[in-house]
């Protein structure tokens, strides 16, 4: 003998009025075709009255009913996590005639909005279980959802199993994204129930047969639902295509995000999972790329190890005109460059170099000092603030004349702070009706670093040393006084955001002159060397790799220049030359053990 037991519970009308053998015949079709079923019994346990009855059947001897349907109706199928604008969605489609069918907490809010609502326990015959795990995973859900109206045994089956078609699925997942991402953390156990399963299996199914039914899953998308199931809309193929293709999205990022978080917390230890994807959310399309025949678009990471992670691509813009490819390149090189000081800093970028950088105490001096290491270049850059742009700092970066003539005001692109004073803003937007105001936060270390090549990417951590992190060894015989060890630390910080080869010279907690993007160190150390003029007397030198020459190459180039002390990583089969030359001029030389290529 095989048992059945169905639960009845008063709050579902349907199970009442349904015969078993209708909902044992959904449960279990091979009764209703099987000529043997004398063993067979039925169970029902009423939940509302505590009482058990046994029913013994024979299914060869019942005539077998079949759920409530909404056959020959249009029906819509609503399964909400995010109920915004569920109301506005219910009247619109009960106001075309549509029979709604839902599931709990959203049928309830329907139900309350006093909306007429069918619930999914009435299609079923079977109450949601297992905690919620199951409510929809049934054949007259997914049948009604799958069927194709054009292939007439799909209708025939549909009709033998007594099962309704659905002409409109709107589905939202569990907030699996955020309650992983919340900063107070979660568990294990929740991150687990907190996985759509019914969810994306309606999506997907729906989006399988978009050509029969139309798939939603963004409340934003509602209007145009109605508008097109109004008549008022007669590119009927290609809007439900574009649903199909955002349903099929929507499913794979979330996806990925239960696969990330899968990783992480599957304790592997490798940081690069053998199989990568990356969530991408277009955040605006861009008048053009790098150069005005190329088209181009800024996406947003969505990448759990992302969230509130920092970086231009949460920034606000407050002001000016929108955001460019090659803005979005420059004020991302010139934000990571100005974050890694700790001192109040300003930074001043043009095509991804810093051009300019200064530490001091007071930030218009700052300011003021990155302006005027190469203020022809810093003309048209962006200019970059570690800390908040007052009305004082702002009237400055307003009115402050080119040290070139003294007379030439000072114009950017982009400013990018981490906070502004109201008056700071309020000053800074009368400089200009385009200059972009923006604000963001400060990039969070260990995020990986990803880069297309063609037919690949590459993925490696990010170059998150700091002074603080490495050891400065002096090799030679002259030993470096405390603010030229400080001028070197300032110096190797402000070259490894130089693009290789790159040499920066620096004095004061200021550059004073860099080199950057040459094939060969020598090139690059004559640039420096040119922009810091007279200055490089008894300045500091950085290089972001060894010197591969020392005689008569740049060692003793920047040796001869005056300069009083020379920061590279070392590792050169020459390195000897390199202390040697060092000793002859009595300039103190620094090995750091760390490279810096940036390309």
């Amino acid at each position: 003998m095989v048992g059945f037991a169905v639960t009845a519970n008063s709050a579902h009308p349907a199970y009442s009025s349904l015969s078993f053998a209708a909902c044992l015949s959904h449960l279990h079709p091979t009764i209703r075709s099987s000529q043997h079923h004398s063993g067979f019994f039925f169970r029902l346990v009423s939940s509302s009255r505590g009482n058990i009855t046994s029913v013994k059947a024979m299914a060869d001897s019942e005539t077998l009913s079949v759920p409530k349907t909404h056959s020959g109706n249009k029906q819509a199928l609503l399964s909400l996590s995010d109920k915004q604008d569920l109301v506005f969605l219910g009247n619109g489609l009960q106001g075309l005639g549509y029979s709604i069918v839902s599931t709990g907490g959203t049928a309830s809010a329907l139900e309350q909005a006093g909306i007429s609502v069918t619930k999914v326990e009435e299609l079923t015959c079977f109450p949601e279980m297992l905690d919620g795990r199951v409510k929809t995973l049934h054949p007259n859900i997914h049948g009604g959802i799958l069927a194709r109206r054009d292939l007439g045994h799909h209708m025939e089956a549909l009709n033998k199993h007594g099962i309704g078609t659905f002409d409109v699925v709107v589905v939202n997942l569990y907030p699996f994204y955020e309650k992983v991402s919340n900063t107070s953390g979660i568990t294990f156990e929740d991150g687990i129930e907190n996985i759509d399963i019914g969810g994306p299996a309606m999506i997907r199914a729906a989006a399988k047969n978009h050509k029969d039914v139309l798939v939603v899953v963004d409340f934003k998308d509602y209007p145009a639902l109605l508008e097109f199931l109004k008549g008022e809309r007669d590119d009927s193929q290609q809007f439900r295509r574009q649903l199909a293709w955002k349903a099929f999205q929507h499913v794979a990022s979330y996806d990925s995000a239960v696969s990330e978080w899968f990783w992480n917390q599957s304790g592997g230890g490798d940081k690069f999972p053998p199989s990568l994807t990356v969530p991408l959310s277009l955040k605006s399309s861009l008048r053009y790329g790098e150069n005005p025949h190329q088209k181009a678009a800024f996406y947003v990471d969505k990448s759990l190890s992302d969230v509130n992670a920092g970086g231009i691509a949460t920034a606000i813009q407050h002001h000016g005109k929108e955001m460019s490819y090659n803005n979005y390149l420059d004020t991302d090189a010139a934000w990571n460059c100005v974050s890694e000081f700790k001192s109040p800093t300003c930074v001043i970028v043009k095509h991804t170099n810093p051009c300019g950088v200064a530490s001091r105490d007071n930030i218009l001096e700052a300011y003021k000092l990155a302006v005027k290491a190469d203020p022809v270049s810093a003309f048209g850059g962006i200019v970059a603030f570690n800390t908040e742009v007052d009305e004082n700092l702002a009237k400055e970066i307003r009115e402050f004349r080119s040290p070139t003539d003294g007379e030439t005001r000072m114009f950017y692109e982009i400013v990018v702070a981490p906070r502004y004073t109201e008056r700071g803003l309020e000053v800074l937007r009368g400089k200009s009706k385009t200059l972009r105001i923006l604000e963001a936060c400060k990039n969070e270390k260990g995020k990986h670093s990803l880069r297309q090549v063609g037919g690949g990417w590459l993925a490696q951590d990010p170059d998150d040393v700091i002074p603080q992190d490495i050891e400065f060894r002096v090799v030679s015989e002259k030993l470096p006084g405390e603010a030229e060890l400080s001028d070197a630390k300032f110096a190797w910080l402000c070259v490894k955001h130089v693009k290789s080869n790159a040499i920066v010279i620096a004095k004061n907690n200021c550059m004073l002159g860099m080199g950057s993007g040459q094939p060969n160190r020598l090139e690059s150390l004559r640039i420096a060397l040119r922009k810091a003029g007279e200055d490089a007397k008894g300045a500091a030198l950085a290089s972001d790799a060894f010197f591969p020459f020392a005689w008569k190459d740049a060692v003793e180039e920047a040796c001869e220049s005056g300069v009083g002390v020379i920061a590279e990583p070392g590792g050169s089969i020459r390195d000897e030359d390199a202390i040697d030359c060092c000793n002859k001029y009595e300039v103190s030389l620094i090995f750091t053990n760390t490279r810096h290529f940036r390309h």
